[in-house]
C-alpha cells in the first residue's frame, strides 16, 4: 500500500472499527500523524497561535480515526480491537501494543474480513 492510499483510507474509514488494515497502511498513517504534529509543534515556536491551532486541531481530528485504525490493525492480526485498552497498563502496555502493531497480517480471511492491502 502506498502512502497516498493509506491516507485516503484513513480519512474515508473515519468511524470504521469493523474491518482490517494492513501493517503498511497503519505505519504510513502513523508517519502522516507524526509529520502533521511535528509541523504544528515547530509552528508553535514561530507563531504560537497558529501552531497551537494546527497541533491541537490535528490531535482532535485524528483522535477517533486513530483509535479506529488501531482497532482495524489489531483485527488484521486476528485480535479484538478491545486489545487497544492494554495500552493503559503502565510500562508494559505500550510495548505490547507496539509488538501487536509490528506483527504480520493474518493471511487470507479472518473474523474481520480480508485485509485492505
Amino acid at each position: 500500500m502506498s502512502f497516498g492510499q493509506a491516507i485516503r483510507l484513513f480519512y474515508s474509514n473515519y468511524f470504521n472499527f469493523s474491518t482490517r488494515t494492513s501493517r503498511s497502511g497503519y505505519w504510513w498513517v502513523t508517519l502522516w500523524q507524526i509529520i502533521v504534529m511535528a509541523i504544528g509543534g515547530v509552528l508553535m515556536t514561530v507563531a504560537p497561535a497558529l501552531g497551537a491551532i494546527i497541533y491541537f486541531g490535528a490531535a482532535a481530528v485524528h483522535f477517533i480515526p486513530g483509535i479506529a485504525i488501531s482497532s482495524r490493525r489489531l483485527h488484521d492480526t486476528s485480535r479484538s480491537g478491545w486489545w487497544i485498552l492494554i495500552g493503559f497498563v503502565p510500562l508494559v502496555g505500550p510495548i505490547i501494543i507496539l509488538i501487536f502493531m509490528l506483527t504480520g497480517s493474518t493471511p487470507g480471511e479472518n473474523d474481520w474480513g480480508v485485509t485492505d492491502a
